[in-house]
């Protein structure tokens, strides 16, 4: 705008100087009209120049801030650990926070490959624009090496510089898996259910089943997974388990790889998948308490003291000796009189022929020579006695 203002108005006045000089002679005006030319000419070009580095810059800077790939430029290329590089980035989103990580292996690996203990966070400008100082360390897996720049939040976005730390060791990349890359591209499930026998502590078992696509270039056949199962605070524990078949290149398949705990777990766990050193998977599993357990122990703190106590109190019933009867008791009394009567009794029914088989008679019986209850026997009247004078013959 500027410009084309500077050039309007020198051709005006270059207009006017040609007008004033047409009534002067000929010669003398054609003169004066080629140097106001000129002048106009010169004044555009000079108006012009200054102009176009400006819009030049402003194209620039509009082009820095149209959304695009985010990009990443450093300040060096090789420096030794305990310097620092300056990384400045374009193309990022507004306001975004970022994380910066000098990394080996190409980072391959993931950010296990990171030196994650010396990476810097970073904010974003308006313009999508960021510079921050990165401290120079040495990653935990050898070069070729690159500052890896991810967002935290958000879309995920990523960019990666190669750099070298002097002094850190070299090694070729390790060979890319003949098997396909294999990625999850769907929620995973656990399928089944709890029974009887796990109400009574048997291993609970489940089936983990999750759709898988292959991304690579070559079919995945018969890939091998890693199963882990992980509660609370501790590491998972993984198992391989080879599953039988192909995934086809671009093509996606459904995975179904069974899971077991130990007898007797329960509580929260958590269930995970790993292929190629990197876990696709991570599902929650809740194991219900197996109260038929507590239950039975129980039953066993119940009934085990009952039998104990009840087979004590048999022996000591057993080994202790027998308390004696008292004198005057009605045990003792009775025993007595049975042996004094065995003893009485015995010599009279052998006198009176009862041993010999002859009719027992009772005190109660007619003819009877039982001793009467009221006399003891050997004061007992005789039967062949009698106190009545015997009569004379023929007397009445």
């Amino acid at each position: 705008m500027k410009g084309e203002t500077g050039m309007s108005t020198a051709t005006t006045a270059a207009a006017a100087a040609a007008h004033r000089t047409a009534s002067a002679g000929p010669h003398r005006a054609a003169r004066r009209a080629l140097a106001a030319l000129a002048l106009s000419a010169a004044s555009a070009l000079a108006f012009a120049l200054p102009a176009a580095p400006a819009l030049a810059a402003e194209s620039a800077v509009r082009a820095d801030a149209a959304p695009g790939k985010p990009s990443v430029q450093l300040s060096e290329k090789e420096a030794g650990k305990g310097g620092s590089i300056t990384v400045k980035g374009h193309g990022w989103r507004p306001e975004a926070l970022l994380t910066l990580l000098i990394c080996g292996q190409n980072m391959i690996g993931g950010t296990n490959a990171c030196a994650n203990g010396d990476g810097r966070a970073v904010t974003t400008g308006a313009d999508g624009t960021f510079r921050k100082s990165l401290p120079v360390a040495e990653p935990p897996k050898p070069c070729p090496c690159v500052v890896h720049v991810a967002t935290v939040t958000g879309a995920a976005d990523a960019a990666d510089a190669a750099f070298k730390v002097a002094g850190h060791p070299v090694a070729p990349l390790p060979k890319e898996s003949s098997g396909g890359r294999l990625a999850v591209l769907d929620q995973p499930r656990l399928a089944g259910s709890s029974g009887l026998l796990n109400w009574f502590g048997a291993p609970s078992q489940r089936e983990l089943t999750v759709t898988v696509g292959n991304l690579g270039s070559a079919p995945a056949k018969d890939p091998v997974f890693e199963v882990g199962t992980s509660h609370g605070v501790f590491a998972p524990q993984w198992e391989e388990q080879q599953w039988r078949g192909t995934v086809p290149a671009g093509k996606k398949a459904e995975v179904k790889l069974p899971v077991e705990l130990a007898a007797g777990a329960h509580g929260d766990y958590q269930v995970s998948l790993k292929y190629g050193g990197k876990v696709l998977v991570e599902q929650p599993w809740g194991v219900g308490r197996p109260w038929g357990v507590t239950l039975f122990w129980v039953l066993l703190c119940l009934v085990v003291p009952t039998a104990v106590f009840r087979a004590g109190m048999a022996v000591v019933d057993r080994v202790r000796p027998h308390a004696r009867p008292t004198r005057g008791s009605p045990a003792r009394t009775r025993r007595t009189r049975d042996a004094r009567t065995r003893r009485s009794g015995g010599g009279r029914r052998a006198r009176n022929g009862t041993a010999r088989g002859g009719p027992a008679e009772g005190p109660g019986t007619p003819g009877g020579s039982g001793a009467l209850p009221w006399f003891t026997p050997d004061t007992a009247p005789s039967t062949t006695t009698s106190s009545e004078r015997p009569t004379s013959k023929g007397s009445m």
